[in-house]
């Protein structure tokens, strides 16, 4: 439902989500590694396994909290834009072995850390 309270949760997060991710990039991705956006795109993996494991265990919390934190915190954080244009930059310079583990890690990373969430709060429970 739209309201003016979660449209403005969903900027506010986004905003700083981005902002996170601007910052990430500007001080790890100088080199040969994009370090800053893969860090970006593991911590949201992880960031959201403890956000829907946390809403799951509390039903009652307000859609403004679910909208900020992972619609727009989370939206903003990660990039799967970023990730892929990177990762076909590496196939343009011929660096084969690297777009393939980059986008490998990436994946597998996202995915165990997200599991990895959920853990953490189910096992906080």
């Amino acid at each position: 439902m739209f309201s003016t309270g979660n449209f403005l949760a969903i900027g506010i997060g986004a905003a700083l989500g981005a902002w996170l991710r601007w910052v990430l990039g500007l001080f790890f991705n100088a080199g040969g590694w994009p370090w800053g956006t893969m860090a970006a795109n593991l911590a949201g993996g992880y960031l959201i396994g403890v956000m829907v494991a946390l809403i799951a265990a509390h039903p009652d919390w307000p859609a403004w909290i679910r909208l900020a934190c992972i619609t727009g915190f989370l939206g903003g954080l990660t990039t799967f834009s970023t990730f892929s244009a990177e990762t076909v930059a590496f196939v343009e310079e011929g660096a084969y072995g690297m777009a393939l583990a980059y986008a490998g890690a990436s994946l597998a990373g996202s995915m165990l850390l997200t599991a990895a969430g959920l853990c953490t709060v189910r096992s906080l429970a």
